[in-house]
């Protein structure tokens, strides 16, 4: 498996396929340490310790699934500019899943990706820092494609979805297709453009809903926006908050 390569200048030009293995994003993190080629890819059918955010666990079924990770070395952004990296690969695979299933694809702040109220997949990325600047990229994506059974209600996948079984080698090269140009184009300055598209993207983007903050509050807000540093702006019906990750969640 995974032995034919994308069109693109480097990301996935080296694909480092495993059956199973811990996390491919520990894999991918100690290629970069070694100096490995920008681009390089690490995937496999099961990992045995994935995560998500914030030490959330990622599991999917073995061999039905997209679970890989790619190192970038996206010097070009400051450390304040993280979340820019964020916004580029999360627009890569939302052109990727929209070319498969059109309407319906979603960005759920910060790092998932959804169709209509169910959840697609999601990406971790590890950012490495050197003075004001980043060095290096490690990029997390899970995506759910073949798998037609979950355990919660609120996951999907794309085959659940089209009814169609997908090869998953030919997907992969077409996301790496869609992540690079979406990289590269953020590299050439189009960050304000992309920060429009995220939001026009983004999942609930100014609809009235009910959440709920870390002391247990729980308030009327709707999404105006996403801060430079990433925090997820909300308007209440008396003020404007900023959250960070895990700092808030929808009730409803």
């Amino acid at each position: 498996m995974y032995k034919s390569y994308p069109k693109t200048q480097f990301i996935g030009q080296k694909i480092i396929y495993l059956p199973s293995c811990h996390s491919t994003n520990d894999l991918a993190a100690e290629s970069l340490r070694n100096d490995a080629p920008e681009g390089t890819l690490y995937v496999t059918d099961e990992q045995t310790a994935g995560r998500g955010q914030r030490g959330n666990v990622w599991r999917t079924n073995t061999g039905e699934n997209l679970t890989f990770s790619f190192i970038v070395h996206p010097t070009f952004l400051r450390a304040t500019e993280q979340f820019r990296l964020s916004i580029a690969i999360a627009l890569g695979i939302h052109d990727f899943l929209t070319e498969l299933l059109y309407d319906g694809v979603k960005l759920k702040w910060p790092n998932d990706l959804y169709y209509k109220d169910q959840k697609l997949g999601g990406v971790l990325i590890e950012n490495s820092l050197m003075g004001t600047h980043l060095t290096g990229s490690v990029i997390g994506i899970g995506l759910n494609i073949n798998q037609l059974s979950f355990s919660i209600t609120t996951a999907t996948s794309v085959r659940q979805i089209t009814g169609k079984e997908y090869s998953l080698e030919a997907l992969l090269l077409q996301l790496c297709n869609r992540l690079e140009e979406r990289y590269l184009a953020l590299k050439d300055g189009s960050y304000n453009q992309q920060k429009i598209e995220y939001l026009q993207r983004l999942y609930r983007f100014r609809e009235w809903h009910r959440f709920q903050d870390t002391s247990g509050k729980t308030f009327n807000g709707q999404i105006i926006g996403v801060a430079e540093f990433g925090q997820l702006q909300v308007e209440t019906e008396t003020d404007v908050r900023l959250f960070d990750i895990k700092e808030i969640s929808f009730v409803q």
